[in-house]
């Protein structure tokens, strides 16, 4: 018997029984849709999470005060101020790759304007903050090498500072106060957004480090140093060039900075993301297993209901291979259309959790292929079974069958 022959007697045979062929692919509808949307939503929620991590800049490595061991006393990255200028200096000096270094101040504080105030964080950086961080100053300009030698009291803010303090107005060339010092604004941030931390970015003023070193923190350590590598590839040489130059600085002390680079940043803020989506794709997969269980049980139903129908076939030349074709493209075409009525179910879910929640998705094509390629397996594997019950049959006992 033709293929295409088998392929309609199948097909008749599933339209006899549309209410039963449509609750028997519900359940790989389901299982297919589920996979679809929970891996569209866990993709798209990495992506924004790299993109966040992203946008602290291209090829930038981080090192942290801390990591250090004295005596009892043990502690991890920013447990100490540890770090000092001259490191900074070294690296700037020694490391071969760098590009763009800037040391770190970091504090909160009130700041006033226009009779306006707002508690914000200050961030003593250098020059190379904004290159470093891929921020462009969108207006006015970024403080230069000579401020932060002579200390000046200047300042670049964020959009939201602008908001907050200088609503309708230009703030260049104005005053902020900050803690009843008065600092002339310079430049404007473009805007950033929240980071992977869920902080406004733009909610910042940043001053020359020696500026809140000297005039506001009263500091002589600073918390962390930004570096820039030539290039992605660069990375790893850098670090550990880092690593080694400050090693040396120490003569021989215990280690008490850590050195980061994005990637290793990138990996663990995308670490839950990932685990959750694996998760999340694993559960959905059980209720694929379960519609193919329902597709054996209706096969096997229909088997049963059609054995007459079976010896009849067989009797007039059919043969076992035709009738177990035959039962298993039903199968297979149950499945096919379930898994496609998931897909499309899935799609549009993932896009309806966007809309509502403001959830970023991201439709994986792998994803929906593999969906697919297993939901016509599961028909394959579960629908075997009643195919080859119904090709053993013996056409003497089928046909006495009532």
């Amino acid at each position: 018997m033709r293929l295409s022959s088998t392929l309609i007697v199948a097909l008749r045979a599933l339209r006899r029984n549309k209410l039963r062929s449509m609750l028997t692919a519900l359940g790989i509808i389901i299982g297919v849709a589920a996979v679809i949307a929970m891996v569209s939503i866990g993709n798209g929620a990495k992506t924004q999470v790299e993109a966040q991590v992203a946008s602290l800049g291209q090829n930038v490595i981080t090192v942290f005060s801390g990591s250090f061991t004295g005596g009892a006393m043990r502690g991890g990255w920013g447990s100490a101020p540890t770090l000092n200028l001259e490191d900074a200096n070294a690296i700037s000096r020694e490391v071969a790759g760098v590009v763009g270094v800037s040391p770190e101040v970091r504090s909160r504080d009130q700041v006033l304007a226009n009779g306006l105030n707002w508690n914000t964080q200050i961030i003593g950086e250098g020059p190379d903050f904004v290159t470093i961080r891929t921020w462009p100053v969108a207006r006015g300009t970024m403080f230069s090498d000579q401020d932060v030698r002579s200390v000046a009291k200047v300042a670049v803010i964020g959009q939201t500072i602008v908001d907050q303090l200088f609503p309708g107005e230009d703030p260049i060339g104005q005053t902020l106060r900050i803690r009843n010092i008065p600092f002339k604004v310079v430049g404007v941030l473009s805007p950033k957004g929240f980071n992977l931390f869920g902080q406004d970015q733009d909610d910042t003023v940043i001053v020359p480090y020696s500026s809140h070193m000297k005039r506001l923190s009263k500091r002589t350590n600073i918390a962390s140093i930004l570096v820039q590598a030539v290039s992605s590839e660069e990375i790893p040489k850098v670090q550990q060039d880092i690593t080694d130059a400050l090693m040396q600085r120490r003569q021989g002390k215990d280690q008490d900075f850590t050195v980061r680079n994005q990637v290793e940043l990138a990996q663990a803020a995308t670490a839950t993301s990932k685990t959750m989506t694996l998760l999340l794709a694993a559960i959905a997969g059980v209720s694929l297993i379960v519609g193919g269980i329902g597709i054996m049980n209706i096969m096997l139903v229909s088997v049963t209901e059609r054995t007459r129908e079976i010896g009849i076939r067989l009797a007039v030349g059919a043969h076992g291979r035709d009738v177990l074709l035959q039962f298993l493209i039903e199968a297979v075409v149950l499945s096919s259309l379930g898994g496609i009525l998931g897909i499309l179910l899935g799609i549009g879910t993932s896009k309806f959790v966007s809309a509502l929640n403001g959830w970023p998705v991201l439709v994986s094509t792998p994803a929906v292929v593999v969906a697919f390629v297993f939901s016509a397996a599961v028909g394959v594997f579960f629908g075997f079974y009643p195919a080859r019950k119904a090709a053993q049959l013996d056409p003497i006992d089928a046909l006495r069958y009532e």
